[in-house]
């Protein structure tokens, strides 16, 4: 596919991203497209592989590798390289209901298992797709296409997430009626409030749902199932109904002085900044500001990076990322090999911004809190850390964190973000509807299956297999789709790939 010497004539080139000092001092994303031209010249690098894992989305040791939705990449970068976009745009349609999404947050686990990324540098995939769907709306290839023939069926999906979203753009598509229940005031779930303004504009959300709308899928925001809406309600009203509520059951840190002042999950506080933002431009303030504060976060990952980068925007004095894990490599291990998910040390934006600001790392690693500090009023000063190192229990042979002792050290915070990590859906919408939860608390359905243990009630996303990435919470939705249009018609001709 693309051109067959392009993967050797062409160097991988991706969109210009705007320097951090002036970056932070806005909530805007800030990378700027590669021309039409130079967006071509990177699909042409599309190599004829024999086999694209790209696209395989297949389990490695317990990770994925390659894209979970089977996109048909090889195709569109062709399609890409040729300049025919249109097409492309059908072609990338045909397995990912949302590009706009996954183009802008997806850590392009693509890109990670692309044969062209073994030796050299892999193919800009997840640039090509930004290009892709961005010309798409340009062109009017994205506007609405309502069904033109309706089943009669009605679908209630409780949740707005992307896994709620494509269950519903699915079944609409099909031609059953699809009502979409959102507890929140904007549609979007943790796409709306979850993933911040720089990452994310809510523009690009409300611009899809805009067009959803067109085609025939309504939405009633404001509207918790499980508490304000009674199950029995939706039970009497739908032939089925999918719960995609999302796995926001925040993990906890127990230690000596937690109910201190100044504390917060990271997702809440991200979604109260973000509410804010799109509310009053931030002027209502109803944030726990960082501003002149020492911030301090505790856990890794794409949240803890999130709030990095939200807090040297709000002026935080100081930022400390505390993570459990020791660091990484920088490059694959030997018992890492492609086409397995690298496991590197990843410098995201976030912490990009910090190193510019404040002339170092913002992570600390293979450390946790073991006590927060607080004044005679209760709010917080100041946190004690401890060095962590990795030891084998003689009893139970597994190896687990355990603390160094002697190496406990005491820092300035103020605020501190809990971005431990989640433990499994809020339990009332499920305990609403009397479906079975697993160990986890995430919905209990048959492997493979999207069945709960109450008739008619289905389950998809965060909800049934735990926190994961927004390209596999797309992938549930497509698939609880068909199991849902297989129970209402006896038959589907819906695909997931």
């Amino acid at each position: 596919m693309g051109k067959p010497t392009g993967f050797m004539d062409y160097e991988r080139q991706t969109s210009a991203a705007a320097d951090p000092k002036e970056r932070i001092k806005h909530f805007h994303e800030f990378h700027t497209p590669l021309s039409v031209e130079e967006q071509q010249r990177q699909g042409a690098r599309c190599m004829d592989c024999g086999v694209p894992f790209c696209q395989a989305g297949m389990m490695i040791e317990g990770m994925a590798s390659g894209c979970p939705l089977h996109n048909l990449i090889p195709e569109w970068n062709d399609l890409v390289y040729s300049g025919n976009w249109g097409q492309a745009y059908h072609r990338l349609k045909k397995t990912n209901n949302f590009p706009e999404f996954t183009s802008r947050v997806c850590p392009a686990l693509c890109e990670a298992a692309c044969t062209c990324g073994h030796y050299g540098d892999a193919v800009t995939t997840k640039e090509n797709e930004h290009g892709i769907i961005e010309r798409a709306y340009e062109k009017g290839y994205a506007k609405a296409r309502p069904p033109k023939v309706r089943t009669g069926k009605r679908v209630a999906v409780v949740g707005s997430g992307p896994a709620g979203l494509a269950a519903a753009d699915q079944l609409n598509k099909r031609g059953h009626y699809v009502t979409v229940f959102e507890r929140d005031d904007r549609i979007g779930g943790l796409l709306m409030y979850g993933i911040p303004n720089m990452k994310l504009e809510k523009s690009v959300i409300d611009r899809k749902i805009a067009v959803m709308k067109e085609e025939g899928v309504e939405f009633v925001t404001n509207a918790n199932v499980g508490r304000d809406i009674k199950a029995v309600k939706l039970l009497k009203e739908y032939d089925r109904v999918i719960l995609a509520c999302g796995a926001k059951n925040p993990r906890d840190i127990n230690a000596p002085g937690r109910d201190a002042k100044g504390i917060y999950f990271a997702v809440d506080y991200l979604s109260s900044v973000t509410k804010s933002l799109l509310d009053s431009d931030l002027k209502d303030k109803k944030f726990a500001s960082p501003k002149g504060k020492h911030v301090v976060i505790i856990g890794g990952g794409d949240t803890g990076n999130d709030c990095v980068g939200t807090s040297i925007r709000l002026g935080a004095a100081s930022v400390t990322q505390l993570e459990m894990m020791p660091k990484a490599p920088d490059e694959r291990a030997y018992d890492n090999p492609w086409p397995e998910w690298p496991k590197v040390c990843k410098t995201d934006y976030g912490q990009e911004e910090a190193i510019a600001l404040f002339g170092h790392d913002p992570r600390v690693y293979q450390t946790t809190v073991k006590e927060f500090l607080k004044d005679k009023n209760g709010n917080l000063n100041g946190i004690v850390t401890v060095k962590l190192e990795n030891k084998k229990d003689e009893k139970t042979g597994r190896v687990a964190p355990t603390e160094v002792a002697g190496s406990e050290k005491k820092l300035p915070a103020d605020l501190v973000l809990i971005a431990a990590g989640f433990l499994g859906s809020e339990k009332y919408t499920a305990d609403a509807f009397g479906v079975a939860l697993n160990q986890r608390t995430n919905v209990k359905t048959r492997e493979g299956k999207y069945q709960t243990s109450a008739e008619r009630v289905f389950a998809c996303g965060d909800m049934r297999r735990g926190q994961s990435l927004v390209v596999w919470a797309i992938r549930e939705g497509r698939e609880v789709a068909t199991e849902v249009d297989y129970s209402l018609m006896g038959y589907t001709y819906m695909t997931v790939q």
